[in-house]
């Protein structure tokens, strides 16, 4: 095929004729093996793929599903950790566990600081229980003081802090649940 922009030395024009008078894409162009071409039957033009066998015709991605719940590669599932929760022999550092964020747990609890807290806040005994001395011999002043007033609502204000967990022991490791 020609340069369609150069000029015809015969008419003086392009190249090509007018509309309807190009090749037929549908026959071939000649007896020389030439590859045929033919109008796509997608009216997009897009390629036609085979796709894998599935019931609903739709192409199957991903890795395949294996019907009895094994991992790839014919190994079994992992063990779920077997054993009592808290005391850990083999983690010195972290005897009675971790948090989330990998920070040892106190040996102290939540529930009996918090409850400790709540119920004897005004003399200082979950402050006393979590080894802060300093704070819970002020409170206990603060309640003698002040007739176990500020020193009662003190308690119980930081009872709950000590429940949600927003006080670490003296050591500043979490309290455990």
């Amino acid at each position: 095929m020609t340069d369609p922009y150069q000029q015809n030395p015969e008419t003086g024009g392009p190249q090509y004729g007018p509309p309807g008078t190009g090749p037929d894409l549908t026959k071939r162009l000649d007896a020389q093996n030439q590859p045929q071409y033919s109008a796509p039957s997608d009216p997009y033009g897009q390629p036609q793929y085979s796709a894998p066998s599935d019931p609903y015709g739709q192409p199957q991605y991903g890795r395949p599903v294996d019907p009895y719940g094994q991992q790839p590669g014919g190994y079994p599932a992992a063990p779920y950790p077997v054993g009592p929760q808290g005391y850990n022999p083999n983690d010195p550092e972290a005897p009675w566990g971790r948090d989330p964020f990998g920070v040892p747990l106190s040996d102290k609890q939540k529930l009996v600081a918090g409850l400790l807290q709540i119920f004897l806040g005004s003399f200082g005994v979950g402050r006393f229980y979590l080894g802060y001395t300093g704070l819970g011999v002020a409170q206990l002043v603060v309640g003698i003081l002040t007739c176990f007033t500020v020193g009662w609502i003190w308690g119980i204000v930081d009872g709950v802090l000590m429940l949600t967990g927003k006080v670490p022991d003296s050591d500043g490791r979490p309290l455990r649940d």
